[in-house]
């Protein structure tokens, strides 16, 4: 039997992950008060109807979420040899204000907090520290479109592969737009020869193979991977081990169209291809801007999959609030 306590922040994607797992033939139900989670296996694997054997339960601060609370439940469910996993949904405090607002939904303690969303957030995001804590699996949703939640759900609770609790974000970007905000690492690209001055080349970006052939055609190119990504290699496991679950590598060229984006696009194969236990995903910023064509967006790379996807405003929002 495998259960799941699906739990974490309101509006980081519990009820969408809730969603995922249910159409992988989990045994689903939401908001259940803690008491209840061992008579609700019992009956639901006595088999009398159907015998389940994977259930996974949503619980959060709507029904009274404290530490005591959980502590005695899992002591019963260790009493009980029920073996549980604790799957925590996160997102940044800027994230979750924006899709509350998107949504026009009231936070669960809001009240509590004089009305205010940011108190509300802060003062949830401090209550739950303590199962943030016990968590097997981390998933931070602030960049992760559905479709992407849904791929780390069936890795983790279908496929039973290996996770890290990383997921890694590689962005293109251009400086004369400006450093992403986000960024937790920030390389300058500009010393490799620009495509931009070759006037058959400039239409287009650095998605297309001819650019992608021009820029790495030149040794300093191949150099500046290898050398990056083993200093990434080297970075990722200590970032691991100070609990970081989010890692964004922003790569920057001038405009952002040309040379950053082979860049990024190569550093996120080797990381994929190095790395299988992370998500990894790439997303190309400032691709689309000075330009006639409109194919920018963002990629998700591993397991063996490539798909293009959206960006900007028309990046799908995890719904839950």
């Amino acid at each position: 039997m495998r259960l799941v306590i699906v739990t974490g922040m309101s509006g980081a994607g519990k009820s969408v992950a809730l969603h995922h797992l249910e159409d992988a033939d989990y045994y689903c139900v939401d908001n259940l008060p803690l008491s209840l989670i061992l008579p609700f296996i019992r009956i639901a694997s006595d088999g009398r109807d159907v015998e389940y054997t994977k259930f996974a339960v949503g619980i959060d601060v709507r029904s009274g979420l404290r530490q005591a609370d959980f502590e005695r439940a899992a002591a019963e469910m260790k009493k009980g040899n029920i073996r549980y996993e604790v799957l925590f949904l996160d997102a940044s405090d800027e994230t979750l204000l924006k899709r509350y607002k998107e949504t026009r939904r009231t936070h669960p303690l809001q009240a509590r907090a004089g009305g205010s969303l940011e108190k509300a957030i802060a003062l949830e995001r401090q209550q739950l520290s303590f199962i943030r804590e016990k968590a097997d699996y981390i998933i931070d949703t602030s960049k992760l479109l559905t479709r992407e939640l849904r791929t780390e759900l069936i890795r983790i609770f279908v496929e039973d592969r290996n996770y890290r609790n990383l997921y890694i974000t590689v962005q293109s970007f251009g400086f004369k737009y400006g450093i992403p905000a986000d960024s937790d690492l920030v390389v300058d690209v500009r010393f490799l020869p620009n495509p931009y001055y070759e006037a058959a080349l400039r239409p287009l970006t650095g998605n297309d193979p001819p650019i992608e052939r021009y820029v790495m055609s030149h040794p300093e190119s191949r150099v500046f991977i290898e050398k990056y990504v083993d200093l990434l290699n080297f970075l990722i496991p200590n970032y691991i081990r100070e609990g970081k679950n989010q890692l964004v590598i922003s790569v920057g060229c001038t405009g952002g169209r040309h040379r950053s984006v082979v860049m990024a696009n190569a550093i996120a194969a080797r990381l994929a291809g190095s790395h299988p236990e992370y998500g990894v995903r790439i997303d190309h910023r400032d691709v689309d801007k000075d330009g006639e064509r409109k194919e920018g967006g963002h990629v998700i790379f591993g397991r063996g999959e490539e798909r293009a996807g959206r960006d900007g405003s028309g990046r799908e929002a995890l719904p839950d609030c």
